[in-house]
């Protein structure tokens, strides 16, 4: 009967160990329904959720804090993904800015004067320059968030819709998947 409980409790420490280890190799860093909504959201990190990004925006939709239909960037058709993607009913934008085009910021090269302040505000080092000398955006890296427009101090930067054409349109998300099935 002693040599029962020894082979009892060795079992034990071993299942113990190894259950141990498989927790702590095979741990999951955070909650993965965060990651694949902040995949869905455009990454423009501008704020206009009402969050300071994409990712903080991402968790308080896995939390039930934030709903799905505040990002202007992304606009209906991130709204969609979103509600594809967590099974729930599209809803139409909610947020308190309305979607705008999609565009992109321009500088006036005649009126920048180098100050820097729309470098610092870029979220996503769309802007280069240097102090003192004038500044330019880089469109392809741009995402139009709009928050390099207002610490300009001469006001040369302006946000130019980009036009649609054959290498950046997009189908629209389909009518049928709007529709409830029968």
């Amino acid at each position: 009967m002693f040599s029962a409980l020894l082979a009892m409790g060795a079992i034990a420490i071993t299942l113990g160990a190894v259950l141990g280890f498989a927790a702590i190799r095979f741990r999951v860093e955070g909650n993965p329904l965060v990651d694949k909504i902040d995949a869905v959201l455009p990454q423009t990190q501008c704020g206009q959720c009402g969050y300071p990004g994409c990712k903080p925006y991402a968790t308080a939709i896995a939390e039930g804090a934030a709903d799905i239909n505040l990002c202007p960037p992304g606009g209906e058709e991130g709204i969609h993904k979103l509600a594809d993607l967590l099974g729930t009913e599209f809803k139409p934008f909610g947020g308190s800015t309305l979607p705008k085009p999609k565009s992109v910021a321009l500088i006036d090269e005649s009126t920048c004067i180098g100050c820097t302040l729309c470098i610092q505000a870029c979220p996503v080092d769309a802007i280069v320059g240097a102090a003192k000398q004038m500044h330019t955006v880089i469109a392809s890296e741009c995402t139009g968030c709009e928050l390099c427009v207002p610490p300009c101090p001469v006001d040369c930067i302006s946000m130019v819709p980009i036009a649609e054409t054959t290498g950046n349109w997009k189908w629209k998300y389909p009518v049928y998947a709007m529709t409830p099935s029968p």
